[in-house]
C-alpha cells in the first residue's frame, strides 16, 4: 500500500475529522470568550477598581530611552524588558471564565445523562390464539 493511500485512510478516519472540527470550534469559542472578557467583563472590573486598564499594567525592568512613551507597546518596541502582569491578569480571567463555562456544560450533560429513562411500556397482551395455545399446553401438562 502506498504512502499516499495510507495517509488518505488516516486523514479520512472519523476521529481525525472530529478532532479537526473540535479544534476549529474551540478556536472560535476561544475568540468569543476573549471578547466577553475584554469587551464586557474587564471594563466592569476596571470601573470597580478605579478605571484600571489591565492591558497596560506593567513594570519596566530596564531604563527607557529618552523620548519613549510610558506605554507597554512603546517600551516593547524600544526593546525595554517589561514585566507585563496586566496581560497575565487578562489571560487568567479568560481561563477562569472558559473553565467555568466548560464546567457548566459538563454539569448539564451529566444531569441529562442521570435522568431516568422512561419506564418501559408494559408488553402488549398476546394475541388470543397464543393464549388458547398456552391454555391447551398447560392442560396437557397436568
Amino acid at each position: 500500500m502506498g504512502m499516499v493511500q495510507e495517509f488518505r485512510e488516516f486523514a479520512i478516519k472519523g476521529n481525525v475529522i472530529d478532532l479537526a472540527v473540535g479544534v476549529i470550534i474551540g478556536g472560535a469559542f476561544g475568540k468569543i470568550v476573549d471578547s466577553v472578557v475584554s469587551d464586557l467583563i474587564l471594563p466592569v472590573v476596571g470601573l470597580v477598581f478605579g478605571k484600571l486598564d489591565f492591558s497596560n499594567l506593567f513594570i519596566a525592568l530596564g531604563e527607557a530611552p529618552a523620548g519613549t512613551a510610558p506605554t507597554l507597546d512603546a517600551l516593547r518596541k524600544a526593546g525595554v524588558p517589561v514585566f507585563a502582569y496586566g496581560s497575565f491578569i487578562t489571560v487568567a480571567v479568560n481561563f477562569l471564565i472558559l473553565a467555568f463555562i466548560i464546567f457548566m456544560m459538563i454539569k448539564q450533560i451529566n444531569r441529562l445523562k442521570r435522568q431516568p429513562a422512561a419506564a418501559p411500556a408494559a408488553p402488549a397482551a398476546p394475541p388470543e390464539d397464543i393464549v388458547l395455545l398456552r391454555e391447551i399446553r398447560d392442560s396437557l401438562n397436568r
